[in-house]
């Protein structure tokens, strides 16, 4: 068969297709008379316009185009009546003469109706056999469709009532303004609901389609409009309503991803909260675990997932630091090599849900975000830094450390080290002056916050890697860090590539450097792992190291984009 040419989709038009049809049967006709039947009914020319009518329209409505204006008949109303005052004109007659044909207005009228989707199924009249003892009855009918009526029902414990437990908003009850909440429900479709039990109920109305007809008896208490959510949230776990024992309704639940940001429709509920994916065009909400309902489930899950630190305290940073690493024997002999303000026992206690954030994009006069590397040792994070500041000096800068230890000849004050007294030192840590310090052979080192402040006051992005469980001090209205996690390729891949690289055990000691062993690959990824697990939520960004060349050309595509995009940031960083 020729090939032919495609309609709105990959497959061939349907037009096409009966244009080509006659001349393909061609062949298989017997006789003259069926191959002038097929030719005169495939080419009939009404046939092929209506063709084209349904592929404009099937191509249109996959476009999901928006009505340029609701109300076309009333705008050529207004149009005629205005040209009635003006001179008269060949054109002006002639305008007039078209407006006023019935079928220009019965397009418009069409126009209108399409653009106000005024052209649902009209409702059966009401029924003749209503109680007219109960007075407060309502009888309300909706349409449904294909999507669900938005509201969830719950019996009360008290009276064994079924009511409207929550609306939905955005859904079609809400949009009809009819139920609310805590109305009374008696019947659906003329079957009394009294002895049956939600469930039973929800089923009735999952297998009706069209009219649904409703008797409830309005809630006494008076309902508080709710304005449309502004607030926007960034979730910090997975979550699948289909999963959840809690939720009132697996149907009116809204699933979500790590990261995802939500949009907050209502929290009348101390439990769960009404949202939409942010940017969605569906205007119906779902059901998600508020913020204190899911901390309270999390908190008590939590101790399962701790990991726990090892007796010794300075096991904690052997995966997690890469500046300053220390050797094994050294592990033995020497403290952590680095200590935060808080313990990793606080970090675990933490129990990520979601964080209020807004859109952010830097002004031209604004300094530039903090950027935060977040690696385990011997992941390439040295060397991505290293790239990035050769790449443009003028633009990417890096802290200099403090030490207590003594200068070498070939070193200058500000250059590799701040060279510091060890009194001062200490009473810097005191005084909360370093984000991250530690000792090593009996001299203290550390990155100060002052440091950062005098990368970021000469117009340059400072490039910073710390601890994971430091990242959540350095959140701040005045750094607003970007925080980006290198992490290793898988481990079959880590035996390939860096056979023949090695692993400097102390950045104060370059010649430490030795090859990498299949216990430094097995330790690379589960401090990956535990990284991921317990700090996940703080990332940004994720950079799998596999080819050096690739993972940097995709930082410096992350830093473009950083400097120039619309990002979410927590609400508290645009607010002093």
């Amino acid at each position: 068969m020729p090939a032919l040419s495609t309609g709105s989709g990959s497959d061939p038009g349907l037009y096409e297709l009966l244009a080509a049809l006659p001349a393909q049967l061609q062949p298989h006709a017997d006789r003259q008379e069926d191959l002038t039947f097929l030719w005169g009914m495939f080419g009939e020319k009404s046939l092929h316009s209506l063709v084209k009518i349904h592929e404009k329209l099937h191509y249109y409505e996959k476009q999901n185009p928006v009505p340029f204006l609701q109300a076309a008949v009333a705008l050529a109303d207004d149009l005629a009546e205005e040209l009635q005052n003006k001179p008269s004109s060949s054109e002006i007659r002639e305008l007039l003469k078209l407006l006023s044909k019935p079928n220009v207005k019965a397009l418009l009228s069409v126009h209108d109706s399409v653009a106000q989707k005024n052209y649902g199924p009209v409702l059966p009249p009401m029924p003749d056999d209503i109680d007219e003892e109960e007075d407060s009855v309502k009888i309300i009918r909706l349409v449904k469709n294909r999507e669900p009526l938005g509201a969830t029902i719950k019996k009360d414990e008290q009276t064994g009532v079924i009511i409207v437990a929550r609306i939905m908003r955005g859904g079609a009850a809400d949009r009809s303004g009819l139920i609310h909440v805590g109305d009374e429900l008696r019947e659906v479709n003329g079957i009394p609901v009294e002895d049956k039990r939600p469930e039973e109920i929800i089923q009735i109305l999952s297998q009706s389609q069209g009219a649904i007809t409703f008797k409830i008896i309005p809630s006494i208490k008076e309902e508080t409009p709710s304005k449309e959510g502004k607030m926007f949230i960034k979730a910090f776990f997975d979550y699948d309503p289909n999963e959840d024992k809690a939720i009132p309704c697996k149907e009116a639940g809204l699933s979500f991803k790590k990261g995802d940001i939500l949009q907050i429709m209502s929290q009348d509920d101390a439990t769960w909260w009404q949202a939409k994916h942010e940017g969605d065009a569906n205007p119906r909400a779902g059901l998600i675990p508020s913020k204190h309902f899911q901390e309270r489930r999390l908190a008590l899950r939590r101790p399962e997932i701790l990991i726990q630190p090892s007796k010794g305290s300075n096991r904690k940073s052997s995966g997690f630091r890469r500046s300053f690493r220390l050797s094994r024997k050294d592990k033995k002999t020497n403290k952590s090599m680095y200590e935060c303000k808080k313990s990793d026992q606080y970090d675990t206690a933490d129990v990520p849900t979601y964080e209020e954030v807004t859109p952010y994009r830097r002004q031209t006069n604004d300094k530039y975000r903090l950027v935060v590397l977040v690696g385990p040792v011997g992941v390439g994070l040295n060397e991505l830094k290293r790239k990035l500041l050769i790449s443009d000096t003028q633009h990417y800068g890096v802290t200099v450390p403090h030490t207590t230890r003594s200068r070498r000849s070939q070193e200058s004050d500000g250059v590799e080290y701040i060279f510091i007294s060890k009194h001062l030192f200490e009473t810097d840590i005191q005084n909360n002056k370093f984000i991250e310090y530690g000792e090593y052979k009996n001299n203290y080192y550390g990155t100060s916050i002052d440091s950062v402040r005098s990368v970021l006051a000469k117009n340059k992005v400072c490039l910073l890697d710390v601890q994971p469980h430091t990242v959540k001090h350095l959140r701040t209205l005045e750094f607003k860090p970007y925080v980006i996690f290198i992490k290793p390729p898988s481990i079959e891949r880590l035996r390939e590539t860096r056979k023949n690289a090695k692993i400097i055990s102390s950045k104060d000691d370059q010649t430490a450097a030795k090859p990498f062993t299949e216990e430094d690959f097995q330790e690379m990824i589960k401090s990956a792992q535990i990284m991921e697990s317990q700090y996940g939520h703080l990332f940004d960004k994720t950079i799998v190291n596999d080819d050096l060349t690739v993972a940097f050309n995709e930082l410096k595509t992350t830093f473009d984009k950083l400097e120039t995009d619309a990002h979410w940031v927590p609400v508290s960083w645009l607010h002093s």
